[in-house]
């Protein structure tokens, strides 16, 4: 028994010797170590073995596997750093080399035309309000003089959750909400998205942007609303932008007008993008309505005021001369890095 013990324990390091890639240490440890092993096949044949000799013989083979593990571990560290100087020899880096920037991105035109609308509008004293997209019937419609019969409550228009809770169709549901909250003077402008049920194309999105803006105070006339409109086309378009409005109607304001301003692109000559009108039209407002300043908790005979709303994605289109409002959606890194 001591003779074949000592023989596998020869025949183990002699193989041990010539292996040379860690793949085969694995093979090696089962064939001599392993529950199947010929190391284990001798240690079975004990029961064969006096009694007196046993105690013996079971010391000689713990002595042989300490030493085969012993030698197998020492075996494989001399692998693996064989292993790790080739890898860094076939595998080296440049240190001195600079490394590669990565990628910078930048606001989206969007983001950056409604904080520089925001900016112009607080330069004249107005604070920034705000208000749920998902909204109630009431504060999206009855509140701001709309009726029952109204176009713009159809489904076809409008995307209702139920009967009474909508995606909200414009920004306006927020002048009600900041007139119940807020005595006068009130003085906000109020961006945000909006949703509506249209077809995508060049010029229509079920989701875009408006920002609205609301003034209420004491003796508020149609002249302080032509002189903030005024003010903030040519901050936005340019010192020489020239504003008109054209009477309109509204539910929510009276008198109402459309407003229009002299085309960037041609300075009121004349081309294609004006429809070589000279003008194009931008934004909505008017006197708030009565019912309207009553619906938000305001006295009509004393206190009057003046509101409007614009399309942030028309507006960004005109300052950037862009056609297709789709662009500013589709999240094109080639269209978005010119911003």
């Amino acid at each position: 028994m001591k003779d074949k013990l000592e023989k596998i324990k020869e025949e183990a390091l002699d193989a041990l010797k010539d292996l040379n890639d860690l793949e085969n240490l694995e093979d090696f440890r089962l064939k001599y170590l392993g529950k199947k092993g010929e190391l284990t096949k001798i240690l079975r044949g004990m029961k064969d073995v006096s009694p007196d000799e046993r105690p013996e013989i079971g010391q000689l083979a713990n002595k042989i596997r300490g030493s085969l593990e012993k030698q197998l571990i020492e075996k494989k560290d001399v692998l693996q750093d064989k292993a790790l100087e080739y890898k860094l020899s076939q595998e080296w880096v440049d240190v001195t080399m600079p490394g590669r920037r990565p990628a910078r991105g930048s606001l989206h035109p969007l983001t950056i035309v409604r904080n520089e609308i925001i900016d112009i509008f607080m330069g004249m004293g107005f604070d920034v309000a705000d208000g749920p997209e998902v909204e109630l019937d009431y504060y999206n419609f009855e509140a701001l003089n709309i009726p029952k019969n109204h176009p713009s409550r159809d489904v076809q228009d409008t995307f209702y959750i139920n009967d009474n809770i909508l995606l909200r169709t414009h920004t306006s549901p927020v002048q009600i909400r900041t007139m119940e909250q807020e005595k006068p003077p009130i003085k906000v402008i109020i961006p945000g998205r909006v949703y509506r049920s249209d077809e995508v194309d060049a010029t229509h999105s079920p989701i875009f942007h408006q920002i609205e803006g609301l003034v209420i105070d004491k003796d508020v006339t149609m002249a302080d609303l032509k002189g903030v409109l005024d003010t903030f086309a040519k901050k936005m378009f340019g010192e020489d932008t020239r504003t008109k409005l054209r009477p309109h109607h509204f539910p929510f304001t009276e008198p109402s007008a459309e407003v229009d301003v002299s085309c960037a692109i041609c300075h009121g000559e004349g081309c294609s993008v004006c429809s070589h009108t000279g003008w194009i039209e931008i934004l909505g407002g008017g006197m708030v309505h009565p019912k309207v300043l009553q619906n938000g908790g305001i006295d009509p005979e004393e206190y009057s005021g003046f509101a409007f709303g614009m399309g942030l994605d028309r507006i960004t289109n005109i300052k950037y001369g862009i056609d297709d409002i789709r662009l500013l959606f589709e999240n094109d890194i080639r269209f978005l890095k010119q911003f």
